[in-house]
Parts: C-alpha cells; sequence; structure tokens
C-alpha cells in the first residue's frame, strides 16, 4: 500500500481581501540580497534595517501572515518613513514592485487607521477642484508679497513649507521667439497641479520648446490631478477616480502624444493601467494612455532638440528625479537636453540618483527625516560650484530650492525645460 503524504498547509492570510493580501505574490520575489539598502534614502540617514525596502518587506509579510497586528504603531511608523523614491526597485535583481507593495499596504492600513489630518487636508484640496485653484491662488498671491523667501528662515513644518513656496519663482527669465510649422504630429500637455498653479512659467515654456521642435501643441479640458500624492498615501478610490477623469479627458485627442514636465505625474499616468488594473471598463482605456504618455526629455532627445546658446554662460549640475529616473527608468534624455544648450556648463552631482527627500507631500509630514535626507544633497551641490540645479519635478524643484534657500546656498533650481526655453530665446534675440 502506497503510503500516505500530508501536504503542508498554506499559510492563513490574516488580512484577507485586502489591497497588500491581492499583491501579496511580489513580496516573494524578495531573495534579502541586500542590494536595496545603500539604494535606500531613509536607511542611509536612520540606519535601521527596519526604515529599509528589505526590512519594510519583512513587515509587510508580517502583517499578512498575522504575527504583526494591522495597529502596530512601530510598523506603521517604519511604513509612513518610507519615501516611495523606488530607488530600490533599480538596484533590485529579483524585480521586487516595492511602490506598488508600499501603496497596497498603505491602503490596507489606511482603512484601519486614517492618514494623519494634515495629510487628509492636503489630499482633499487636490482632489477637490474649486479648493486646489483657491488654494493655488493665495499661493501665488503670498508669494508675490515677498514673505514666503522672508520666513523661509523659520524652524519645522512653517519654515519649510515657505521656503518651497518661495523657490517656485523661475531664477530664469521666460523667452519669446517664432516657432517653425509643425513637422512630428500632435501633443497635448499634461498640466498638472502645481506646474499649472506655481509653476506656470514651466508649462509656457514646455509649450514654446516642443513647437520650437517641430511638434503642434494643443490643449484639452478637464484635467484633473493625477492622483499620484493619493495613491502614494494609500488613498485608491480618490487616485481611481482622477485618473479615470484624466483618461477621459485625453481620450478628446486620441492621435496626439501626451506630455509630461513632472516626474512624479508622469509616472503615475503610465502606472494608471496597474492603478485600475481590475476595473475591466477601464483597464484597456488606462493601458492605451499610458502608451501614449511621454516625458518632455524624451520628446526633445528624439528630436535632437534643435540647439541653441545662452547668452550668458552659466554653470548647471542636473539632479535625477526618483520617478523619471527610478520609476520610469529615463536617465539619458535630460542630460540630451541640457547638453545640447551652449553656454551651459554640464558638471556631475554626487548621488545625483539619491531622493531629495521630497516624495510628494513627504516633507510636510515627516520634515525630520526629509531634512536628514535633504541634508547630503546639499552638500554634494555645494561641492560642484553649480549656480543652477535642474530636475525635471516640482516636488524635487520645491525640496531643494527650498533647501538652498533655507541654507544660505549660491545655487538655485531651476527646471531644464527653462533652460532651453532662454537659450531659444536667447539665440533668436542675437541672431
Amino acid at each position: 500500500m502506497a503510503e500516505t503524504r500530508t501536504l503542508p498547509m498554506a499559510p492563513t492570510c490574516a488580512i484577507p481581501d485586502t489591497p497588500l493580501a491581492a499583491a501579496a505574490a511580489g513580496i516573494d520575489a524578495c531573495v534579502h540580497c541586500g542590494f536595496c539598502l545603500q539604494a535606500c534614502p531613509t536607511y542611509l540617514a536612520l540606519e535601521d534595517e527596519n526604515d529599509s525596502p528589505r526590512g519594510r518587506l519583512v513587515l509587510m509579510r508580517g502583517l499578512l501572515d498575522g504575527t504583526i497586528p494591522v495597529d502596530d504603531a512601530a510598523t506603521r511608523t517604519h511604513l509612513d518613513q518610507c519615501l516611495g523614491c523606488r530607488a530600490c526597485e533599480t538596484a533590485c535583481p529579483s524585480g521586487v514592485p516595492y511602490g506598488h507593495l508600499l501603496e497596497a499596504t498603505r491602503a490596507t492600513l489606511a482603512a484601519r487607521r486614517p492618514v494623519p489630518p494634515i495629510a487628509r487636508l492636503i489630499l482633499a484640496v487636490f482632489a477637490a477642484p474649486t479648493l486646489l485653484r483657491l488654494a493655488l491662488v493665495g499661493g501665488r498671491v503670498l508669494r508675490a508679497t515677498g514673505l514666503p523667501r522672508l520666513l523661509a528662515a523659520l524652524p519645522g513644518r512653517l519654515g519649510m513649507a515657505m521656503s518651497m513656496l518661495a523657490s517656485t519663482r523661475a531664477p530664469i527669465a521666460p523667452g519669446r521667439y517664432a516657432v517653425p510649422p509643425a513637422t512630428r504630429g500632435d501633443a497635448v500637455l499634461l498640466e498638472g497641479c502645481v506646474m499649472d498653479g506655481l509653476l506656470g512659467d514651466v508649462n509656457a515654456a514646455t509649450g514654446r520648446v516642443l513647437a520650437r521642435n517641430g511638434w503642434a501643441m494643443t490643449r484639452v479640458e478637464g484635467q484633473r490631478c493625477c492622483g499620484a500624492l493619493h495613491a502614494h498615501a494609500g488613498d485608491l478610490d480618490t487616485a481611481r477616480a482622477l485618473a479615470k477623469a484624466n483618461i477621459a479627458a485625453f481620450e478628446r485627442r486620441p492621435a496626439a502624444t501626451v506630455v509630461v514636465n513632472s516626474a512624479g505625474c508622469g509616472a503615475m499616468l503610465k502606472e494608471y493601467a496597474h492603478l485600475l488594473h481590475d476595473d475591466p471598463a477601464w483597464a484597456p482605456r488606462a493601458a492605451a494612455l499610458a502608451t501614449r504618455v511621454r516625458d518632455a526629455s524624451e520628446l526633445l532627445a528624439a528630436a535632437g532638440p534643435a540647439p541653441a546658446a545662452l547668452a550668458t554662460p552659466v554653470t548647471v549640475t542636473y539632479d535625477a528625479p526618483c520617478h523619471l529616473e527610478h520609476a520610469q527608468r529615463i536617465v539619458a534624455p535630460p542630460l540630451t537636453v541640457l547638453r545640447a544648450i551652449g553656454n551651459c556648463t554640464l558638471v556631475p552631482l554626487v548621488d545625483s540618483d539619491q531622493c531629495c527627500g521630497s516624495a510628494g507631500i513627504y516633507n510636510l509630514i515627516e520634515p525630520a527625516v526629509s531634512e536628514a535626507v535633504l541634508a547630503p544633497k546639499l552638500a554634494h551641490i555645494a561641492a560642484t560650484g553649480a549656480t543652477l540645479v535642474a530636475t525635471g519635478n516640482p516636488g524635487c524643484l520645491m525640496q531643494i530650492g527650498g533647501g538652498l534657500l533655507r541654507h544660505g546656498g549660491d545655487a538655485r533650481a531651476v527646471h531644464p525645460i527653462l533652460l532651453l526655453d532662454r537659450a531659444y530665446a536667447d539665440t533668436a534675440r542675437d541672431a
């Protein structure tokens, strides 16, 4: 008679029917090799294994198997302190989808304990178009008074917020120049929230620069916040609602390339299919939109871009936005754009691929850790001797720009598009 063997029982999930339970297979890909440790800014700053990607994956596994209760305060702290920069994904040889796991974990925990009040307030404003418009208008008015620059030296969240607002004033004047007839097709710009409300000069410059390089720029109505802030905080329902609004808006121009000049927003649009993967009506529409999304630097690098030179020589260093380099895996195009600008000396930045500590609203929720992550970045910038730090994300522009204001750095933060825009204007004037 054959021997009967009893197979081991599959482990019981302590939190079934949750976003983390649905994403659990991603945790199994981790082989605990430790390659992620030196890529993780919070591990480097806090020197705690629980504040590393590997450690946080162990915590996620503990939540799933019930060895860690979902209301464990220490676990919540370690997960909240993650920047979500996804540098660990670039370093990981096993392809662990850490960013998706983090969002699923935060969504699971948020269902049991809401995010902090300040985060709920910010997220609510970004989800409400009228409130968001009023808040951004108020920010522009306050910026125009000059008070944010004066208050930037204050300690804590207030000083940080004021320095960030003050840093949204562009250090380069906008350009004006003629553009040739379009030869490359239609493009529409994701106008964004902060980009449109506080960095409108970058949006305007993006339109001019792309038109100068052969794109016919058009607009679509009905755009909303991309939903990245909500997804990162675990508010997946609101993120999905915002995604659907944007998908429907861009479907009005089905043949146009969707251009994004904000790294975080671009990463979010490209991942709408994942966000809506279990919605049969929207998943294919989300996937179709993702194929049309391009960062502005991608289009410009593919087009050349058309060369130009600044009237006044500058020294520039480049800091790579995390969601451009690690989420979208776009590395060379921004450097191609900067190297196409005459009278622009590009100097390398040590650890340019390390997070600056912005991470959406992280710097307002976890200011102490954010400052600790930013400190080495500012030191490396100072060592370059550059007068401008180019980076293609509003959060990074405000975090680095605000940090330079607070700590007395000589450099200023600028979007790469503004430099190219200024160069086209200077070249046209001197022609």
